[in-house]
């Protein structure tokens, strides 16, 4: 049979190092044994003795045969705060990594970079040995939209926003709006920042204005930090604003949908629900849906992609708008 890699064989022994106790009559080879199981490493008993016995060549780690059981802690007084990571640890930090940084103040981003090291060296040197470590490599979070690339920041910018948000502080902008060449000047109260997609987007009010918008951190040309404190929406609650459908860009309004949905598309809905109150009735050939949902742009780009699968008969109103664009649509392509 083949030695275990030594990068292995050292993580094997960390983790017993943490494991053992400060004080008492201390942890047996075959409890350590036990609890290296649990944790995925293939281990035997004789060979854990071997482990102990070299730890204890040459850190305070000494055996307890004056009380029953016999066990193995750290001297009484041994510096027994190890500076390591559990694999559980190791693994948090990867998919904080990979999923949040975009989201986490520069300043703290930058303490955490060792332990992100740190995390993908724990991680390799359990290759092989716990399945676990190998987690990363079998996960991912796809987007069900067409994949777009995250658009770039101006040099600092996000830097600054995120500073004026953790310490409660104005923001002065220049802000582009879309189709706009010249940015305009806003002083803004930063509530949130919030990833949607690959676009980043800072939750605000504008001056002394109470109604909360949204700001594409990438459309802010320049950023300043002012000393003013920012003021707060008496009751404003991000969760609250989310859920009543401020990030699919509406004003907070729903509205009840009634549509003709193609077989196809009603099976999808049966799985994935628009609302809590979707209703999804047989009619001929087709299903008929009804649902309470936001009132907002992003309802009607989804009606939009639907095409032949959904046909909306109520309201009135969003109707004519879902046949004015289909119309205009049919024009540009017959051009």
């Amino acid at each position: 049979m083949s030695k275990i890699p030594y990068h292995q064989a050292i993580g094997r022994l960390l983790e017993i190092l943490k494991k053992l106790p400060a004080r008492g009559a201390g942890i047996s080879a075959r409890e350590l044994t036990e609890w290296l199981h649990d944790e995925g490493f293939e281990v035997s008993k004789r060979t854990v003795e071997r482990d102990l016995n070299a730890l204890a060549a040459h850190f305070q780690v000494i055996y307890n045969d004056r009380s029953m059981p016999y066990g193995w802690r750290w001297m009484e007084d041994a510096v027994a705060d190890l500076p390591a990571l559990t694999l559980a640890d190791a693994l948090s930090l990867r998919l904080v990594e990979e999923q949040l940084a975009p989201l986490l103040p520069a300043a703290l981003l930058t303490s955490l970079l060792p332990r992100f090291r740190q995390a993908r060296r724990k991680l390799d040197s359990l290759a092989g040995q716990h399945p676990g470590s190998r987690w990363p490599d079998k996960v991912r979070s796809v987007a069900p939209a067409l994949p777009l690339q995250p658009p770039r920041f101006a040099d600092g910018v996000l830097e600054t926003v995120q500073e004026a948000l953790l310490f409660d502080q104005q923001l002065e902008v220049a802000y582009r709006r879309p189709g706009e060449d010249e940015p305009l000047a806003l002083i803004l109260h930063p509530l949130a920042l919030v990833q949607r997609g690959p676009v980043t987007y800072l939750v605000a009010t504008a001056f002394t204005y109470a109604d909360v918008r949204l700001y594409a951190v990438h459309r802010i040309t320049a950023a300043r930090c002012l000393e003013a404190a920012c003021s707060r929406p008496e009751g404003f609650s991000l969760d609250d604003y989310i859920a009543r459908g401020g990030l699919q860009f509406g004003e907070g309004a729903t509205l009840r949908l009634e549509a003709r949905v193609a077989p196809w598309l009603a099976e999808i809905l049966m799985e994935t629900p628009l609302a809590d109150d979707q209703q999804l009735v047989p009619s001929g050939e087709d299903f008929r849906l009804t649902a309470t949902v936001a009132d907002s742009w992003q309802l009607r780009w989804w009606i939009l992609s639907q095409g032949a699968g959904m046909t909306v008969n109520n309201p009135q109103e969003l109707r004519e708008k879902i046949t004015y664009d289909l119309k205009q649509t049919i024009k540009t392509y017959k051009k």
